[in-house]
């Protein structure tokens, strides 16, 4: 696929920005589908502000593997009568 230059509006500062083919490239690579919003400076001055990250850490709950009984953590709250399973035992299940 051949990619070419093209200029966009950065939605935090209103500066107008290129989306070079290279980059074009690199993100179809990834399997980005949306252009950038942002330009390259508003991109870093927003990964500073957040310590790199680009989103909050997940809160993450204790509960007890539903299979093998060991104590693990999950990225939900375990609802009682449910299931909750270790990474080990999630995998398993699963294949």
């Amino acid at each position: 696929m051949e990619f070419q230059d093209k200029d966009l509006t950065c939605k935090e500062c209103g500066a107008t920005f290129t989306f070079t083919a290279s980059e074009q490239a690199f993100y179809a690579e990834k399997g980005f589908q949306n252009d950038p919003s942002r330009c390259p400076e508003c991109r870093s001055a927003r990964k500073r502000q957040n310590g790199g990250n680009s989103r909050p850490p997940r809160e993450m709950f204790d509960a007890v593997c539903s299979a093998c009984g060991c104590e693990t953590q999950v990225p939900f709250r375990p609802t009682a009568g449910k299931p909750v399973y270790c990474r080990e035992c999630f995998q398993a299940n699963r294949n």
